[in-house]
């Protein structure tokens, strides 16, 4: 199938250490392997985006953030089991599991289980990756493929194409100890 054959050649440039961008839900996202530190570099200079703020990761399945979330209390990996996969963006306790080019300065780092199809298919192939808004800071999030070229001309690695989900608004953000939103969807 042809999609399965984007979604492979895709995933190798990310193994290379390259930044892709693919469609997610509600926008277009830019990714790269999140232990990568050239790659999470590049990445947040093509966004100009600092360091400090921290991204999201994004996984196919629960099972893929286990090493962070195993031994968090079970009424917590049963809120994430509860709202994953889907629009839900979670903020979990890090414990230093994960680099600061990733985490920023923040505790936290923040996790989504997508129920995108194309995300998810790629993330099978690549384990978590970093997904942020395909846009450079201040400017709108890309809502196309167009506009994702118009931002990054020829400085992405690859793009998986396809449709986005359907979604409105980007991914609604919630802390998972206490609860707090973070960012409405």
């Amino acid at each position: 199938m042809l999609g399965d054959w984007r979604v492979r050649q895709v995933a190798r440039a990310v193994r290379r250490g390259g930044v892709i961008a693919y469609p997610t839900e509600a926008v277009w996202g830019l990714g790269c392997d999140p232990w990568n530190a050239d790659a999470v570099r590049r990445l947040l200079a093509l966004k100009r985006r600092p360091q400090d703020k921290g991204l999201i990761l994004v996984a196919a399945d629960i099972g893929q953030f286990g090493f962070l979330l195993d031994d968090l209390p079970s009424a917590w990996r049963e809120r994430l089991a509860g709202t994953w996969p889907g629009p839900n963006t979670w903020l979990v306790p890090h414990r230093g599991r994960l680099p600061a080019w990733i985490t920023g300065r923040h505790a936290s780092v923040a996790l989504r289980v997508s129920d995108h199809p194309l995300v998810r298919a790629l993330c099978r192939l690549t384990g978590p990756l970093v997904s942020t808004s395909a846009n450079p800071a201040g400017r709108p999030a890309a809502r196309s493929r167009l506009r994702v070229e118009q931002y990054f001309p020829r400085r992405l690695d690859a793009v998986l194409g396809g449709a986005l989900g359907g979604r409105r608004n980007p991914s609604l953000i919630r802390d998972l100890a206490s609860g707090q939103v973070i960012r409405p969807a």
